[in-house]
């Protein structure tokens, strides 16, 4: 017997598909959005359609835009020289957050996976070594996460990328601001060690 009508049981499963979403917020949701008026269900979901529908990847970066060349690649103001390399859009927006990095982008859109079978052709690393050996780039910034798939897609990228002479870094991790170091784990505070800086 279901509990609920088959049309909200397919809503809840469909919320349910969303990554972080388990059963009880999918449901919470669903019922969130059974209780808005029309108009506002409507707007919902005519918001995914015309996301969907009206959002592509840009032909430079692969950054998520809804024109053929995204606003960052656009801007002439920034150094066109220095490609930092993120693993999902949601990465650029934090880097644009701190409005320190003044260089362009590069989106793989994932991580090398091979427990969750992404090989290098499943992600936009193709697409990366196209920029390098067509553009005057000086700096490729490797930003992947400092998990497995973020290190070995970051070694993966830097050997691919070694032939074209240019300079490969690679994001520096340590302690965190406001952080004790007694209840830093080894790992972080050997890079953090490595990473240090005169002052």
């Amino acid at each position: 017997m279901e509990l609920f009508a088959p049309p909200v049981e397919r809503l809840i499963e469909e919320f349910a598909k969303l990554p972080g979403i388990g059963q009880k917020t999918a449901q919470r949701l669903a019922f969130h959005v059974l209780d808005l008026p029309k108009e506002d269900a409507e707007r919902f979901a005519d918001a995914i359609r015309e996301a969907k529908a009206k959002t592509f990847t840009c032909k430079r970066c692969q950054n998520l835009t809804d024109s053929e060349i995204c606003p960052i690649c656009s801007d002439k103001t920034r150094n066109q020289k220095v490609i930092c390399v993120v693993a999902e859009p949601r990465d650029v927006i934090a880097f644009e957050r701190t409005k320190e990095y003044k260089g362009l982008y590069h989106v793989l859109h994932g991580t090398l996976s091979p427990m969750g079978h992404v090989g290098p052709d499943d992600i936009r690393i193709r697409e990366l070594v196209k920029r390098v050996a067509e553009e005057e780039t000086e700096e490729v910034i490797l930003a992947t996460n400092p998990d497995t798939e973020g290190e070995a897609t970051a070694m993966y990228i830097s050997r691919l990328l070694q032939p074209f002479g240019i300079k490969i870094t690679r994001l520096a991790y340590g302690i965190p601001v406001g952080g004790h170091l007694e209840f830093v784990d080894e790992v972080t505070l050997t890079r953090a060690l490595e990473g240090r800086k005169e002052l």
